[in-house]
């Protein structure tokens, strides 16, 4: 509904109500001589309500009249009834409505003067009772315009294309004004290591877990960070299931879980908010018997002042992933209207061209041209559907991986073989999109530099493990080149989820890029540190 439509029904809704509200009084007190006015104020009412259909140019300005009107009948009533003063407070509120503050007040003077000129011409005697009656009506009016002034300022408000800048600047720079007091920082990670540090003091345990819900697909809780004392991958693994379990159980009932010889803690920034689960496998069960909750009460102060750290850096990093999404998205757009349609009709242009070529060896070169111009065409859409993919909307990381294998091997017609080895449970969704946009380069270079005529991508999600290889049989490693970023890009991703990245020549020929996220933590002696953890 438009801001003038919804004027016009506010102010016919008001005017009926006016009508409806003087009239009640009179009706029960059968006042014949108010009734009869009260018509009067009626038909004043109805053409007021029948220029709502008018052009709105011409509709502004109808309060004013009828306030000189409603004014006018006000003071050659006095004398009889003051029923209907109550009707001065209506104008204005039409009039802010209307046009704004300079109308209301202007429909306050208009219904004003009438009455003090009757007054001052009769030279009646205004008596305490009518001054007050008056007095609250006019007050009223101008109270109820101020509310029309705001509503009519609300409603015909011009959207502001920058209104979502101008509000992120404002709490961005709050957000720098109050970073000096973040004092452990707003990395997830490094914080969540020293949660489980906090823990590992009090508790010794086997395998210990820090769990955060996802922010795409539910809540689901997925490892943040993890510490263990044993060797053995598979263990690792098999105790890692376990204890999302509990932790589900956990987050499910707010309070601390004991079963058996595992525990799990929620993490709670305020008196609703959950916002991840501390879970941990003890080193047999012989150890739950001198484990009570007394211990984890002693352990609440500094869990929850951790879990308002853990709930702000998650949040950061949220916005900080939604922002360069949404930028992705936008240089996607930028390139498939500008550039992609800019190169597309100097195409065209050249086939206009071609039609008639002066000498054969003009022709090769209109020719090669073609070809060059079909080339970067396939290259821009290739960047376009590179930014466009992300791996939110997929079921898996890997499924994310074999769409974006599929799209580059038919447009670049090289054959990409992807096979994937995946869990139930996921990464963290930001630990995926680095994971993701590392095997994205990785798998352009293979199709754009390396001549390959077969790639293949092996992916394994083992959360918290992750390892993916990028293997082709084209020319291998080659010297970079000055204005090549793409393998420093690479390992800046993986630096930011602290995974391994490794590119090597094979030895049957081509290059191998491998990224690993390495499993939890392993120290049979010292208790747990946030040293020893590693982002998952």
């Amino acid at each position: 509904m438009s801001g003038d439509t919804a004027v016009r029904r506010l102010g016919v809704a008001a005017r009926l109500f006016a009508f409806v509200a003087l009239g009640t009084p009179m009706l029960w007190s059968k006042d014949v001589a108010g009734l009869s006015l009260l018509l009067v104020l009626g038909v004043v009412l109805l053409g007021g309500i029948l220029t709502e259909l008018v052009p709105r140019w011409l509709a502004g300005w109808t309060p004013i009249a009828e306030a000189a009107l409603i004014g006018v009948l006000v003071a050659v009533t006095l004398d009889t009834t003051l029923g209907l003063a109550g009707a001065v407070a209506l104008p204005p509120f039409i009039a802010g409505l209307r046009r704004g503050l300079l109308a209301m007040a202007v429909a306050v003077s208009t219904g004003v003067i009438p009455i003090a000129l009757m007054v001052a011409l009769t030279q009646w005697a205004v008596d305490t009772e009518m001054g007050l009656v008056l007095f609250s009506w006019v007050a009223m009016g101008v109270g109820l315009g101020l509310i029309a002034c705001f509503l009519h300022a609300t409603l015909h408000r011009r959207p502001d294309s920058l209104s979502a800048y101008r509000s992120a600047r404002t709490l961005i720079g709050e957000l720098l004004d109050l970073s000096g007091g973040l004092d452990s920082g707003l990395d997830p990670q490094v914080l969540g290591g020293a949660l489980l540090s906090t823990v590992g003091d009090t508790v010794a345990t086997r395998t210990l877990v820090l769990l955060v819900p996802r922010n795409d697909d539910g809540g689901c809780l997925t490892p943040l960070v993890a510490v263990q004392t044993t060797t053995e991958h598979d263990s690792a693994e098999t105790d890692l299931d376990l204890l999302g379990e509990i932790a589900e159980e956990a987050r499910r009932c707010g309070h601390l879980v004991l079963h058996e010889d595992r525990f799990a803690v929620p993490l709670v920034a305020d008196a609703v908010t959950t916002v991840g689960v501390v879970a941990g496998l003890l080193p047999g069960p012989a150890a739950t018997a001198g484990l009570d909750s007394a211990r984890f009460t002693r352990l609440l102060p500094s869990l929850t002042a951790s879990a308002v750290r853990l709930e702000t850096a998650l949040l950061f990093r949220a916005l900080r992933d939604s922002a360069t999404a949404e930028e992705r998205r936008r240089l996607a757009r930028e390139m498939h209207d500008g550039i992609a349609q800019d190169i597309a009709s100097l195409g065209y242009l050249l086939d206009l061209l071609a039609a008639r070529p002066a000498s054969p060896a003009q022709a090769e070169q209109f020719e090669a041209l073609r070809t060059r111009i079909s080339s970067v065409v396939t290259e821009v859409r290739r960047s376009v559907e590179s930014l466009r993919t992300d791996v939110g909307a997929s079921e898996s990381l890997g499924a994310a991986i074999a769409t974006l294998a599929r799209n580059l091997g038919e447009a670049a017609g090289i054959p990409i073989k992807v096979t994937t080895d995946e869990r139930t449970t996921r990464l963290r969704p930001e630990v995926e999109a680095e994971l993701f946009r590392i095997t994205q380069e990785a798998l352009n270079n293979a199709v754009r530099h390396a001549r390959a005529s077969r790639i293949d991508v092996h992916c394994l999600v083992h959360a918290p493990r992750a390892a993916i290889t990028v293997a082709d049989d084209g020319l291998g490693l080659q010297q970079s080149r000055r204005d090549s970023y793409g393998l420093k890009i690479m390992q800046e991703r993986a630096d930011l989820v602290h995974a391994d990245l490794e590119i090597d020549n094979r030895d049957s020929g081509g290059l191998v890029v491998s990224i690993r996220l390495p499993t939890v933590s392993q120290d049979p002696v010292r208790p747990p540190r946030t040293s020893d953890t590693v982002s998952v």
